[in-house]
């Protein structure tokens, strides 16, 4: 697997803790940053088919969540570092 594979893997990973942190389905995550399907947040978190976060949706999940942004990006400087 790339780096970068490795680094989105690591974000989605990031988004679907905080966001069961935070107690908020796929489905409620997905409709409140404006997607009616549950897909980008489902295939994202665990980075199916190379499916990412992009920028756009991780600004708009750490405001939904309430979390600074930098919480997605955790252990991401590890992969980076080590590789």
């Amino acid at each position: 697997m790339e780096k970068i594979d490795l680094v989105h893997k690591k974000i989605g990973e990031n988004v679907k803790r905080v966001r069961k942190m935070k107690k908020i389905s796929q489905l409620d995550l997905a409709h409140l940053i404006g997607h009616k399907s549950v897909s980008i947040i489902s295939l994202a978190e665990i980075y199916h088919k190379k499916q990412h976060f992009n920028i756009n949706h991780l600004v708009k999940i750490s405001e939904v969540l309430k979390v600074s942004i930098l919480e997605f990006f955790e252990g991401v400087d590890k992969i980076i570092e080590n590789k």
